[in-house]
């Protein structure tokens, strides 16, 4: 082991022992501090490809714009820088996460102005440009905060008022405005006509919107939980999130639906269908299917093989609008029936039934009987199992009673 030692020039003498010691660790503690380093690996990115290049785009004519109206304006023999580089930081927040709070006009503007200003004062202030530099930025976070226009970049805009050399001095309060008002109003007038030419909503809804338009009755009518709830979570948190109380309310919304469908889609049409079905074969007589309607006090009869699968079904409905009853039948024709058996003399369940049925798989969802119900006008709709065998049927009332205990059923976990 010493010649180990000796052969590591360059390393402490001390070196390898420590990290020999790492391995000597308890294998809790060594699992926890695997654990803790494993944090520092980044969680996938949700972003589709072309959300990216939009952003990458945006950036790239955001930029040129306001490097190039610093050009228009001052013309090139200006004593005064045409990009600062917080500006390349507002571009990232304005056009690749425009949700975000920190992201929106007044964050940009304000923030800007008000570490700029800031940022001036302490360089002419404080002489030692270190302790200069780090009371702008923590002033300018305070301003920001006080301000409600926090905006990470401007922490930037201060360091460079203190530390951006010779030219950012001589120009004293008159960077406030060239460049850094100039250069945030047209980076911020290149983000709203690109978003507004792409399609994208920006800016986000702000404090006006949001109580002009809010229904706290509404609110309470989705269940789950209230805008109210949400609100006093956050001011329970007493943390910035960099992320918009509405835009946060409707992620949580649209998370509580697709848990409830999830739910529902757990719950399948084996689940609700009635299984005790009566059905009748093609040659039965409508007489017969009718007395059957009646009795059991149904609307429709699926019409089966010997093999038990379906070749369609026959409603109440069916037998009405088909004439089959009350039809006017000579006195010999009635007698000849009455001899055979049939007094009516009704024509077999196969000429009147409905040949074209809407089926569904047992294994099916119960979601998926609601367009069939909705969107069809069905009432009666036949389940087959994977052999294509009638073995149940459901009709509007069975999946009003699965909805309901469903959503029952997930209350009580929830609760």
């Amino acid at each position: 082991m010493t010649r180990v030692y000796s052969c590591c020039r360059g390393f402490p003498g001390n070196f390898w022992p420590r990290i020999t010691d790492f391995f000597s660790i308890p294998i809790l503690s060594r699992s926890a501090t695997l654990r803790w380093l494993s944090s520092f690996i980044p969680a996938p990115v949700s972003v589709k490809w072309q959300e990216r290049a939009r952003s990458c785009l945006g950036a790239l004519l955001g930029i040129a714009f306001t490097g190039g109206s610093m050009f228009l304006l001052l013309g090139p023999a200006a004593n005064i820088p045409l990009l600062v580089a917080p500006m390349g930081a507002s571009a990232v927040l304005l056009f690749a996460v425009p949700a975000s709070p920190l992201a929106q006009p007044w964050s940009i503007i304000g923030g800007n102005l008000v570490s700029a200003t800031i940022g001036v004062t302490c360089a002419q202030v404080v002489a030692d440009p270190t302790l200069a530099a780090a009371l702008a930025v923590a002033l300018s976070i305070a301003g920001m905060f006080a301000l409600r226009c926090v905006h990470p970049p401007s922490g930037a805009v201060a360091l460079t008022a203190v530390l951006g050399g010779p030219v950012i001095h001589a120009l004293g309060y008159r960077f406030v405005l060239e460049p850094i008002a100039i250069q945030s109003a047209a980076l911020l007038a290149a983000t709203i006509i690109y978003h507004a030419v792409t399609g994208h909503r920006y800016p986000h809804a702000g404090w006006h919107s949001r109580h002009a338009d809010s229904k706290p009755a509404d609110d309470a009518s989705r269940g789950g939980f209230t805008r109210a709830d949400l609100d006093s979570v956050l001011k329970r948190r007493g943390e910035m999130l960099d992320i918009d109380p509405d835009d946060l309310e409707s992620l949580l919304r649209e998370t509580q639906l697709q848990a409830f469908s999830r739910s529902f889609n757990e719950l399948s049409c084996e689940d609700i269908m009635s299984r005790q079905v009566l059905s009748v074969s093609p040659t039965t007589r409508a007489t017969a299917a009718w007395g059957l309607l009646k009795r059991n006090k149904v609307k429709a009869l699926p019409v089966t093989d010997a093999n038990q699968n379906l070749i369609g079904i026959v409603t109440r409905s069916d037998l009405v609008d088909k004439r089959v009853f009350g039809q006017y039948l000579p006195f010999a024709t009635r007698l000849d029936g009455w001899l055979r058996g049939d007094p009516s003399r009704t024509p077999s369940v196969g000429s009147v039934m409905a040949t074209e049925v809407r089926t569904i798989r047992a294994t099916a969802p119960i979601t998926d009987l609601v367009p069939l119900f909705a969107n069809h006008g069905h009432h009666h709709i036949p389940v087959l199992d994977s052999a294509g065998h009638l073995i149940g049927m459901i009709t509007q009332v069975d999946l009003i009673s699965g909805l309901y205990r469903q959503t029952v059923i997930h209350a009580q976990h929830a609760a």
